[in-house]
């Protein structure tokens, strides 16, 4: 079983940042991808970004973060982090963290909810205009 955690949400003034952190516990940190997706106020959960370290590192971001969003990992951490710049009212949501326990999978799955096996609780995001 893994654990997550995130950390880091917060209320923030447009074009401002934050840096989500989720911590992962239960697992060896290898062969695996993790990502963070977000459920903005009566919308679907999104995909945000994504990191998969299998046999080199592949990312992947949603094209609405692009230039904006980092995402970055820490083996000696077991962390993920999203590094959240020149931020948007549209940003605004819960964000969550997710855990493939597999490596190697596309970027095509990647990018979807159902290739995660593990999701933290979700942190606040609220970016005021």
């Amino acid at each position: 079983q893994v654990q997550l955690i995130e950390s880091g949400g917060g209320l923030v003034q447009a074009g401002g940042s934050l840096r989500l952190s989720c911590t992962a516990s239960g697992r060896a940190f290898i062969n695996c991808a993790m990502a963070w997706f977000r459920r903005a106020p009566g919308k679907e959960r999104e995909f945000v970004a994504a990191i998969n370290w299998s046999g080199g590192t592949r990312i992947a971001y949603t094209d609405s973060v692009k230039g904006r969003f980092t995402i970055s990992r820490s083996n000696s951490m077991n962390s993920v982090y999203l590094e959240m710049n020149s931020l948007k009212p549209e940003d605004t949501g819960v964000y969550y963290c997710a855990f493939a326990d597999r490596g190697g999978i596309t970027v095509a799955t990647m990018r979807s909810s159902a290739g995660y096996d593990y999701w933290g609780q979700g942190t606040q995001v609220t970016v005021s205009s």
